[in-house]
């Protein structure tokens, strides 16, 4: 047994821009209501000539970049993604031919907006348990492909844009703190019709006072017993990154969970809820930044789509 570490992320995000303006001219809505109820303010969009996994595959290649990895170095890919192209070939087999693998295991994560969480949980186990010393774990998500742009409800909210994460075996000195903390992770099957991405093409629907009221009151109780489960409190975290969903789920459920030293993560005003991708993309960015120092403690919390939750405390890269 050993543990694991995250060495190195990166983000991407398509280059066009979609202001609130531009959306007030497409639906009934202006910038005060989009930034009064969700606090969002642009979102990325992919154009049909790029799909999902490239958007995957150019975040990949910047943190194994950043790692000082090539792609054969890895041995496991995973993708969390609820937009996938098709059924098969999946999307990390797609992101793993188009970085020039040669024999990695490949695997899907669909969980939507706690995809990457879930996706980092099983790719640390996987290194745990011997089955891998080498992780691409990705989150790549493109939601305005499943959006209604007729509903202003929904359309305000999504973007593009795609997250990736190098996992590496860990045996450091004794009394070190993991790398990767222990996931806490379930879901409220009942409820799982709140969000959904269903129909033929596709859309994303959600029941929004339900998910708020959930993720508002349950979630950040369980997101405390995150920090319990990695041996540190609230007060030690130096970083909060929750799923971006919306401002009015961010602020409250950080405020809930006592993280008062920490920086909050509010990548959503700028990028939307990118679903899968908006947890590893807002991370990637607060270290770009040096907004979070090498080891200090963040609090990965994704949730969202089954109504399901992941969360982990990391050593940050």
């Amino acid at each position: 047994m050993t543990g694991s570490r995250v060495v190195a992320l990166g983000h991407y995000q398509p280059a066009k821009v979609l202001t609130n303006h531009d959306l007030a001219a497409m639906v009934d809505t202006s910038d005060e209501w989009i930034t009064s109820r969700v606090g969002i303010k642009t979102r990325h969009l992919g154009g049909p000539d790029e799909p999902v996994d490239e958007l995957a595959a150019h975040a990949a290649a910047k943190a194994l970049a950043a790692a000082g990895l090539q792609s054969a170095d890895i041995d496991l890919v995973l993708v969390a993604t609820s937009t996938a192209i098709d059924r098969s070939p999946s999307m990390s087999a797609r992101v793993a031919a188009r970085l020039g693998m040669s024999s990695p295991a490949v695997m899907d994560i669909n969980v939507v907006c706690s995809g990457f969480t879930h996706a980092l949980a099983t790719a640390d186990h996987a290194v745990r348990a011997g089955a891998a010393t080498r992780a691409l774990v990705i989150g790549a998500d493109k939601m305005g492909d499943i959006v209604d742009w007729t509903d202003r409800s929904s359309c305000v909210l999504m973007g593009d844009g795609a997250g990736a994460a190098v996992v590496v075996a860990d045996s450091g000195p004794a009394g070190r703190p993991p790398g990767i903390g222990p996931v806490l992770w379930g879901s409220v099957p009942g409820m799982g019709d709140a969000v959904r991405i269903e129909g033929s093409p596709p859309r994303f629907a959600q029941e929004g006072q339900s998910v708020y009221r959930w993720a508002t009151t349950q979630l950040p109780p369980i997101a405390r017993k995150v920090c319990e489960k990695a041996g540190i409190t609230p007060e030690d975290l130096a970083a909060v990154v929750l799923h971006q969903a919306n401002l009015r789920i961010i602020e409250p459920v950080a405020r809930k969970i006592g993280a008062v030293n920490a920086v909050i993560a509010r990548d959503v005003v700028d990028s939307g809820n990118t679903s899968a991708a908006s947890i590893p993309m807002a991370l990637s960015k607060l270290v770009e930044r040096g907004e979070v120092a090498t080891g200090a403690p963040a609090l990965l919390f994704g949730f969202g789509g089954n109504l399901s939750y992941a969360g982990q405390v990391i050593r940050c890269p």
